[in-house]
């Protein structure tokens, strides 16, 4: 509907930063850098009917969120009490925001119109009152509806300068013509009534205009004979009308627009509708993948065809569009977020797949799978009349995916990851069939194909020879009678090289290729395999693991299915392969498929292949030229490629000779590959699989031989790992179970440091742990002639592990490749050993366990709770009453690796808890001495440093460090041992029954006592472990030094001479090892994210030495994602560390800040601490430093944060995650001494005390930060305030020397800086607040004042003045008799005689000579009322915009010089919440009691 045109101007009244020109036809928001609302214009006069009042979008920022508001309201501007935003308007008020209206601030409709917070500058929007009362909004010309009905006759039109939106200007309302529905080219052309052709047209070009070169003469005969030979069972548009109901000839125009199917206006959260509801678009395609469902407005005929095309994707997001039918009706319907998750009434094809109700019925319905189709290309779905559902791609019908449809349903579209933007197809014409051809052609199968070929009488007999299909990828070319195929321009392009044969392989049939040329310019090499695709109609990709179906592909050295890698570390790498080698492939009759290297096997790479598959060869980087081997040229092959080959593989590392016949038995666990002759075992796809795959050796191991297998590969996605022992169950007789464990006979297993026999445990802490070996660790294990089972571990024996294995019985080796363990192979190793060791006594690892013996156990300490009694000659420890009270503490210090050790003796099950552990740097004998005593209970000892575990939680001095951790120690009982040690790696272990449970925490002191607390049912526990003893020599481990190791070597340990240059810092860089979508440049010391927005972790190759700062600057950020960088330290060595996708998934000894929290192991430890790092900007150098007390400190442009964690491990490295919108970062300083940290200048701080110094950092005018690193250089608040102070000629000496030696509090730069709101300074210390919303110059003060040396131990407070009282107080130096008249707001007169300043005439009355009052408050919020800081208007020379300006004065006050009491200015409110009434005001009435140190500005 076109309203009358006309343009408007704005009232008058407006928001109050709102700014209009002259004319009043255009407005501006002021500072719309610090502010987003208070934005608000209305039209000068009501609305007339129809007219549209409208406005240009001028100017926007990018500092917010959301943008321009519009709609009406009844309320008279004239007397309208403005409220910040348009959203706060009451009393008859219909408001658009975003997507949707709101009436009086009520959301009434939802996902209306367009988006207002995606327009930009430029863009037009406006609003319509209708005749009838109808609310309707206009942008850029176009009508979105009806956004509101029941609209007052008297409205005016509001505007709503948010967020982004700064400046608009009133533009002629008339609105554009626009095509009816239409969208640009999204409309589709006008139907025309016309037959539905019986055939193809034998001619494209005539009807089309396509050259008869772009489709091949087979193609073109293959699609027609498809046609015309009724393979297609639906047409290319609809289905065929049933009989009677179609017009005749088979043709007919379309369904009338009321007949013609619609999307339901009800739709998803992020959808939006338009050409008529026919086109539905996903918003924010790049943020949110999901919310995207969309329903016909109607239910669907028998028969009718519901048809969309795909009109735009997305690359970002994995999955794509979705589609299927629903028995919700839209109306009623509450969508999820996608539609799959709707558990009734709802069938979907999802990838190549059926889900009804959310759960696959079908799990390959069809060859061709949605999240690979195009822009351009057709999906649709038909409901028979016999209650089939059939699903079209491209016009081919797809077949039936269920027969259980009900009667009534709606069609249903899930715009889901990829897919962003589809429309409903109604007509359909001949380009747009020809479009269709080339997709049916891509799509066939082959079977389909060949039907087609026959059908057609086209067929030729199949060929013999096995050559290269003539139809090939796009650089690749066929020679030499199609035995050759080629890349000719190889050192040009490294892809686009497919190649097919020209036949499908028959059953055992080897299809082999010799490298004949390959470059050395590109990365990868040759890949082969096989496809059930028809090289004829296969629209080729540009390299072949691209393809998603059909399709298995050997690549490097590993195998792929679909795109998907299936086989991680299959055989050898091809990419290793030079001119000359040989690849093949063959599938055999059993459906196994195997590759070929050089004619050696690579074992079963696939299962369940179909027959009639064609083999493929991608000549993808250095391959360049391969031609096809015949039978005469192929080399031997073994005749069974799964057993009996014995020929290793090139990569195997098992490839020198063996004289071993040990091989993996060919029956093993259902996830379990056997490879490499029997050598090599893998577990198939280890991401997704932990278990299943069970290997066991293929004979019986024979007294004193050894099975050793080294770990090939490994996977960061699971806890465990390898499990290895022996079991005397033969293989045949095996039913394999998920884990070796679950069997409970005849089977004995290592399992991290546990023995287990059939399934038990039967002892702990075995000489090695499983779980902590690496890639290419070596295991092994071997029975002796006396029945003991022994371990090696890198050709180590470990000792025993159990005795007593029935000599009488045969024993097979048995791996389980168990959660992180994905391949092994057996090495050179396996075989006979010397049998010596049968009789050897070699000493076990496990930790003994001694009965407690007078002289040697371990003891109690005599101080202890009130309620705890000793025994046993203080080896039992006692509760005699009540549930706490119950401390004890060791007698001695913990040594390093020493455990401690009781075991729980009595229960009182009437109470609840159970027993506290820890270790503490209290020392027993100073607890009587103690004021307070022991408390109550373990976790409420916060004397010096105490680490403890409660239950399952881990906790330092009373804070919560871990939870979770080990067995909760409260489901203990009598019998049970508990443990404690301190290892040399400064780490707290606790053990159950002897097991350990790992790492409780870090950082742990050196001198430490363990402390019990025997809490709730645990009463009684007596000690059972004694002091470390040393090892016979007989019985130590060989050392890795010299022997001849002596006192006179490490007494000859140089020392550094005292004139000795002291070593410098070595320089910090990034380590190689680092996050995948990380580049480093610059000498490793800039680093960029390159892709996506996380994978981006970067850690520096060096240790951070004690007391060192180190620094990075952040570059580049990505406005397009959310978040910043994070960065911290980890205390394990980043050479061999996988990272995670982000640094908050790391869980070991790892420190982080991120945001404004700071986390340990992933739990949130301190919040609210330092600046919020999402929020710097680019520019902001970031360091960290730890201290000589180990405590971990943030510096954010060389100012210290404080500190943000403690007991930092050391070593520890820098850690920066370079994630979200930080995208690069570079280190900046290598030697920067940290301010205020211990590598400045101890005398660089002069004689201020620690009070100063903690005021200092943050807030002190004596103290600011360097010129380089200040942030206030970007601030444009600061440089508004610095251009009013310019205005104000005040000679330079009165500040500071350096200018921009100045503070800026406005809440970007306060916040980056992380400062508090109040502090505490003088003797005694007394708060005041930062002048949060100023900004500070700092002052230089006065030499000559006494007071000067002394005002660091004085007051700090504020004095508000006006303009003109500046100079006079600068003069002066102080606040003294005489400046009190500025609090007036009037100009003071001068007394010519007496040269001083006295208080106007309507000023209070004085007493004779009593000297004047000056006022002065802890807060600006008092001070800077307009009663005392005077408001002046100045224009910005800069901008030439007006202004409204305050000063006042920050000042030094000498404690006991002045009087607080209650406010004497009238504030409607408490002004400041920290400060009570009696607190606000100070009165000093003496001279000298004031020194000023910084004029403040604030500028509105």
């Amino acid at each position: 509907m076109s309203g009358p045109g006309g343009g408007g101007a704005l009232h008058p009244r407006t928001g109050k930063l709102v700014t209009l020109a002259p004319g009043g036809r255009s407005a501006a928001r002021s500072q719309p850098g610090q502010e987003f609302n208070h934005g608000l214009v209305l039209s000068r006069e009501p609305l007339r009917p129809g007219r549209v009042f409208a406005v240009r979008i001028d100017r926007q920022v990018n500092s917010w969120s959301g943008s321009i508001e519009i709609g009406v309201t009844a309320l008279d501007p004239e007397h309208l009490d403005f409220p910040s935003s348009a959203t706060g308007l009451k009393g008859g008020s219909w408001i658009v925001s975003g997507c949707s209206v709101l009436r009086d601030g009520r959301s009434i409709l939802e996902e209306y119109g367009q988006d207002l917070d995606q327009l930009g500058e430029g863009d037009r929007v406006g609003i319509q009152r209708t005749a009838a009362g109808e609310l309707r909004l206009w942008v850029n010309g176009q009508d979105c509806g009806v956004a509101a009905t029941g609209l007052p006759p008297r409205v005016w039109a509001v505007v709503d300068l948010y967020g982004k939106c700064t400046q608009v200007t009133v533009v002629p309302g008339e609105p554009e013509e626009a095509e009816d529905g239409a969208e640009g080219d999204e409309a589709p052309s006008p139907p025309r009534p016309q037959s539905r052709p019986d055939k193809f047209p034998n001619s494209l070009e005539s009807e089309n205009g396509v050259s008869g070169m772009e489709l091949s003469e087979a193609v073109s005969s293959a699609v027609l004979s498809a046609y015309t030979g009724s393979l297609l069972s639906v047409s290319l548009g609809s289905p065929p009308p049933p009989a009677g109901e179609g017009p005749p000839g088979g043709g007919g125009a379309p369904l009338t627009s009321n007949d013609a199917l619609l999307f339901h206006e009800k739709c998803g959260t992020l959808i939006k509708l338009s050409n008529g509801n026919k086109t539905a678009e996903r918003r924010r395609p790049l943020d949110e993948f999901n919310n995207g469902r969309v329903v016909t407005h109607r239910p669907l005929r028998d028969g009718e065809m519901f048809e969309i095309r795909i009109d735009k994707l997305v690359d970002k997001w994995s999955g794509s569009i979705e589609i299927g039918v629903t028995t919700h009706n839209p109306n009623s319907l509450e969508y999820p977020a996608t539609m799959t998750n709707l558990r009734s009434g709802t069938i979907m094809m999802s990838g190549c797949g059926i889900l009804t109700n959310g759960k696959g019925t079908r799990r390959e319905y069809c060859e061709f799978s949605l999240d690979e189709l195009q822009e351009g290309d057709h999906i649709g779905l038909t409901r028979k009349s016999n209650n089939a559902l059939h699903f079209y791609i491209n016009g081919i019908d797809q077949g039936v995916a269920t027969t259980l449809t009900p009667l009534v349903v709606y069609g249903v579209v899930d715009l889901y990851g990829m897919a962003v933007k589809v429309t409903i197809v109604h007509n359909h014409n001949h380009s747009d069939r020809l479009r269709r051809n080339n997709a049916i052609m891509r799509a066939l199968s082959p079977d389909v194909g060949r039907r087609a070929l026959e059908a057609g009488g086209v067929g030729e007999p199949e060929p013999e020879r096995l050559l290269f299909h003539a139809n090939c990828g796009q650089k690749a070319a066929i020679i030499h009678d199609g035995r050759t195929a080629l890349r000719p321009h190889a050192t040009d392009d490294f892809n686009h090289g497919v190649v097919l044969s020209n036949r499908a392989l028959r059953n055992n049939e080897v299809f082999q290729v010799r490298i004949d040329k390959m470059v050395d310019k590109w990365a990868g090499s040759i890949e082969i395999g096989v496809t059930t695709h028809n090289p004829t109609y296969l629209q080729l990709p540009s390299t072949m693991t691209n393809l998603r179906s059909g399709t298995w592909m050997m690549t490097g050295n590993g195998v792929m299915h679909n795109g998907t890698t299936i086989l991680d570390e299959y055989g050898h790498n091809l990419d290793r392969l030079k001119a000359g080698d040989t690849v093949g492939v063959v599938r055999k009759e059993d459906g196994t498929l195997h590759f070929f290297v050089n004619g050696v096997a690579q074992g079963p790479a696939a299962w369940n292949v179909p027959p009639n598959v064609y083999a493929v060869v991608d000549l993808y980087g250095q391959a360049a030229q391969a031609t096809i081997l015949d039978d005469a040229d192929l080399l031997p092959l073994p005749d069974d490629l799964s057993e009996g080959n014995h020929q290793p593989s090139p990569s195997s590392p098992s490839s020198a000779a063996s004289v071993t016949d040990l091989r993996f038995h060919q029956l093993h666990g259902a996830n379990a590959v056997i490879t490499n002759g029997g050598r090599t075992a893998l577990r198939q796809n280890c991401r997704s699989e932990f278990n299943d795959a069970i290997v066991i050796s293929n004979r019986a191991l024979r007294d004193g031989e050894l099975f050793e297998i080294v770990i090939q590969k490994m996977v960061d996605r699971w806890s465990g790992s390898i499990e290895a022992g022996v079991t005397a169950i033969r293989p045949e007789d095996l039913e394999f179970p998920n884990t070796m464990t679950d069997i409970d006979y005849d089977t004995w297993m290592l399992s991290g440091t546990a023995i287990m026999q059939d399934g038990n445990t039967m002892r702990n802490n075995y000489g090695c742990d499983l779980d902590s070996l690496t890639t290419g660790s070596r295991i092994g294990m071997m029975r002796t002639a006396k029945g003991d089972l022994h371990y090696f571990i890198n050709g180590v024996d470990q000792g025993v592990a159990c005795s007593g294995l029935p000599p009488a019985k045969e024993v097979y080796a048995v791996v389980d490749l168990y959660g992180q363990c994905v391949q092994v192979s057996i090495t050179s190793a396996t075989g006979p050993m010397d049998n010596s060791l049968s009789t050897s006594n070699v000493t076990e690892k496990s930790f003994p366990i001694h009965s407690p013996v007078p002289g040697v156990a371990h003891r109690f300490h005599s101080s202890c709770g009130k309620n705890v009694a000793f025994q046993d000659n203080g080896c039992r420890a006692v509760r005699v009453a009540g549930y706490s009270h119950g401390i004890v503490f060791s007698m001695k210090e913990l040594k390093a690796d020493e455990v401690f050790e009781v075991k729980i003796e009595e229960l009182d099950e009437k109470w609840s808890g159970s027993f506290h552990v820890g270790l503490t740097t209290l020392l027993p004998s100073e607890v009587p001495y103690a004021a307070t005593g022991l408390p109550a209970s373990l976790p409420e000892l916060h004397s010096k440093a105490t680490w403890l575990v409660a239950g399952s939680e881990v906790r330092r001095n009373g804070q919560l460090q871990k939870q979770n951790y080990g067995c909760s120690l409260e489901r203990l009982g009598v019998g049970n041992r508990v443990g404690v040690k301190r290892c040399a790696d400064d780490t707290m272990h606790i053990l159950v029954d002897g097991e350990d449970m790992g790492p409780a925490t870090t950082g742990v002191a050196k001198n430490v006592y363990v402390v019990l607390d025997l809490y709730g049912r645990v009463t009684a526990v007596s000690i059972v472990s004694s002091t470390v003893l040393e090892e016979p020599d007989g019985t130590k481990p060989p050392s890795v030094a010299s022997e001849t190791y002596s006192e006179e070597e490490e007494e000859e340990e140089p020392t550094p001479c005292e004139n000795e240059a002291p070593v410098p810092p070595a320089a910090m860089e990034f380590l190689e090892n680092h996050g995948k979508n990380i580049l480093l440049s610059n000498g490793n010391l800039t680093a960029t994210r390159v892709a996506s927005y996380n994978q981006g972790i970067v850690v520096i190759a060096q240790p951070l030495p004690q007391g060192q700062l180190f620094q990075v600057q952040i570059d580049f950020l990505n406005p397009q994602w959310t978040s910043s960088l994070s960065l911290g330290v980890i205390g394990t060595s980043p050479e061999r560390l996988n990272f995670p996708a982000t640094a908050c998934s790391l869980k070991r000894c790892a420190w982080l800040l991120q945001r404004d929290s700071v986390f340990h192991n992933s739990l949130k430890i301190c919040e609210n601490y330092g600046p919020n790092l999402d929020t710097c900007p680019e520019g902001t150098v970031l360091g960290l430093l730890v201290d000589s007390s180990s405590c971990l400190h943030l510096y954010v442009n060389g100012m210290d944060q404080g500190v943000a964690a403690q007991d930092i491990p050391s070593p520890c490295y820098v850690l920066v995650d370079l994630y979200g919108q930080c995208e690069q970062v570079t280190i900046v300083t290598n030697d920067t001494p940290a301010l205020g940290g211990e590598s400045a200048d101890p005398h660089a701080q002069g004689g201020m005390e620690k009070a100063d110094m903690v005021d200092g950092i943050k807030e002190s005018v004596c103290w600011t930060p360097p010129v380089d690193t200040n942030t206030m250089k970007t601030c444009e608040y600061h440089a508004l305030c610095a251009r009013f102070k310019d205005l104000l000629l005040l000679p330079d000496d009165y500040f500071a020397e350096d200018p921009k030696f100045s503070l800026c509090y406005c809440e970007s730069c306060h916040k980056l800086r992380g400062d508090e709101a109040y502090y505490k300074r003088g003797d005694p210390p007394r708060d005041y607040a930062l002048p949060f919303g100023w900004c500070r110059f700092n002052l230089r003060v006065n030499p000559q004042l006494e007071v000067a040396s002394t005002c660091k131990k004085w007051h700090m407070a504020y004095h508000g003045t006006s303009v003109g009282a500046v100079r006079r107080m600068l003069d002066q130096g102080e606040l003294g008799a005489g400046s009190a008249s500025i609090l007036s707001c009037r100009p003071a007169k001068a007394d010519p005689q007496g040269g001083g300043y006295h208080e106007p005439e309507n000023s209070s009355p004085g007493r004779g000579a009593e000297p004047h009052r000056v006022l002065l408050s802890p807060t600006l919020r008092y001070a800077g009322l307009e009663a005392f800081a005077t408001k002046v208007q100045f224009r910005d020379p800069k901008s030439q915009r007006q202004h409204g300006a305050q000063v006042a004065f920050q000042v030094c006050v000498r404690p006991g010089s002045y009087k607080p009491g209650p406010p004497s200015a009238g504030a409607p409110d408490p002004p400041d919440p920290r400060f009570c009434p009696a607190e606000l005001e100070w009165v000093t009435k003496e001279k000298g009691a004031t020194v000023l140190c910084g004029l403040l500005v604030r500028v509105e």
